[in-house]
């Protein structure tokens, strides 16, 4: 019996499918498709100091690291309105809590907030435990975070499933030219690159998280966004097409005014 090459095709895909279904069952909670964290900050910071914080954590993180009063039974459905009261202060909007989703048997979800003052953050509860300072010295920005002790107290932690590789994650997405920083690789202590978009992380154990032990985030930035001097440069750009659009037509001009009199 012969099969058709179409048959063949089609059999093969679906061989190729079944097979990354299974490597990515296999690899659920594994670091195949890159870190997965337990607790997670990305913080866009503005130069103005206005900034955009989003929090991706699990329901037993954010009980234990923050506090929280929230049931950590796989079985329980997350209160999103408790959540983001938690989160809701007079210095800090809370824009979205998402839906909550699974991974290694825990919920998670997603808080994004606006704060106008990000010097202001520590006022509200779930940042109550890092510092925030941004100013100006010797003609840079100087962003500087200090976070400090968990909310954990003896006898709170449950077993929720954490194997003790867990990690905790501070991102930072900065808007102008960094010209130093001390964030460092958590597994080679090598200083951390930049990543497109100009992003920088600083990773913790979340074993060192739970027993408070700080992290300090510093980062020395220039006064003037990247997007400001990208627009600068556009418009200096465009004038100088123009200013050339502009005498080539004026000599062509004059070129045309002196021809019957050659």
């Amino acid at each position: 019996m012969r099969i058709d090459g179409g048959a063949r095709v089609r059999a093969r895909v679906a061989l190729l499918a079944a097979t990354l279904m299974i490597v990515a069952s296999a690899a659920c909670g594994t670091r195949l498709f890159g870190k997965a964290y337990e607790y997670e900050e990305d913080i866009y910071v503005s130069l103005d100091g206005s900034a955009d914080i989003i929090v991706n954590a699990s329901v037993p993180a954010l009980v234990t690291l923050r506090g929280l009063n929230l049931n950590v039974d796989r079985a329980a459905s997350l209160d999103r309105e408790q959540v983001r009261a938690a989160y809701s202060s007079p210095v800090c909007e809370v824009t979205r809590v998402s839906r909550p989703w699974r991974r290694q048997g825990r919920q998670f979800t997603q808080i994004r907030a606006h704060v106008p003052d990000i010097r202001k953050l520590s006022q509200v509860a779930p940042f109550a435990w890092s510092t925030y300072e941004l100013s100006e010295k010797d003609g840079l920005m100087v962003y500087r975070q200090t976070m400090g002790a968990s909310a954990l107290r003896p006898g709170t932690l449950q077993n929720v499933g954490w194997q003790g590789g867990e990690l905790v994650a501070v991102r930072l997405h900065l808007p102008s030219k960094i010209m130093w920083h001390n964030a460092r690789d958590v597994e080679t202590n090598e200083p951390s690159d930049i990543a497109r978009g100009n992003i920088l992380a600083w990773e913790q154990a979340l074993t060192d998280r739970l027993d408070g032990k700080p992290l300090t985030i510093e980062v020395r930035m220039e006064r003037q966004s990247i997007l400001y001097r990208t627009l600068w440069l556009f418009a200096g750009a465009f004038a100088a097409a123009v200013t050339v659009i502009a005498l080539l037509i004026w000599w062509m001009v004059a070129k045309g005014a002196k021809a019957p009199g050659e």
